[in-house]
């Protein structure tokens, strides 16, 4: 059955999208701006290096993250590496340093929307953990099978409340560019052919998905 939320023209999922990938970057790119203005006019040079440095490291890693979570990254039918999306996350959860990620499972050529649900659920886990914590990962592969756990542990943890109406149908706000990101989760999970379950238990937030029987 049809998701009811999943409205959305392709003109208008695209523009949220872009919307919530400039305002990833914007602050980084600023900040490396602040940067050259600094060198610029003669003065705290390696406090200046230091920020562009981490402004530009900054951008690139939300970059590389979403060309593969939302772009095609590559042709729409080719597979993407789970490597690939294993290399995005750490290098995502690396930026902050209050998130410890483990990741477990086979390296292996996936369906491409199926890959990019992962990694769409892997930022709806992140945001359960406002103040850090532990992210696992564990994928499972049999035959033609493709089918993942997130598990997300930490001292508060937050209900996935936008992807829980979303995803179950029940979203009663407008999609804006700030919940677009679940909206495409639950999205991706219907064009790809997974079914996703979480549950909050004391302490974590779980998700899983597999093929939709």
């Amino acid at each position: 059955m049809k998701n009811p939320n999943l409205t959305l023209s392709g003109a208008d999922l695209a523009a949220l999208l872009a919307s919530r990938i400039c305002h990833d970057v914007v602050n980084p790119i600023g900040a490396a701006g602040n940067g050259l203005e600094l060198l610029d006019e003669g003065g705290m040079d390696e406090e200046a290096l230091h920020l562009i440095r981490q402004s530009t490291l900054s951008a690139t890693v939300h970059l590389k993250f979403a060309r593969i979570a939302f772009g095609a990254s590559g042709t729409l039918q080719s597979p993407l590496d789970t490597g690939e999306a294993e290399t995005a996350a750490r290098d995502l959860i690396g930026l902050g340093k209050r998130v410890t990620l483990n990741w477990t499972g086979p390296r292996l050529n996936a369906p491409k929307d199926r890959v990019k649900l992962l990694l769409n659920l892997f930022l709806v886990a992140q945001s359960t953990i406002p103040r850090g914590g532990t992210i696992d990962v564990g994928l499972d592969s049999a035959g033609d099978i493709f089918a993942f756990i997130i598990r997300a542990r930490g001292p508060y943890v937050q209900m996935p409340t936008d992807f829980a109406r979303i995803y179950g149908g029940v979203m009663e706000d407008p999609i804006t560019s700030h919940n677009v990101q679940p909206y495409y989760t639950a999205l991706l999970a219907e064009e790809s052919g997974m079914a996703v379950e979480f549950v909050v238990n004391d302490g974590e937030v779980v998700f899983e998905a597999k093929p939709a029987v």
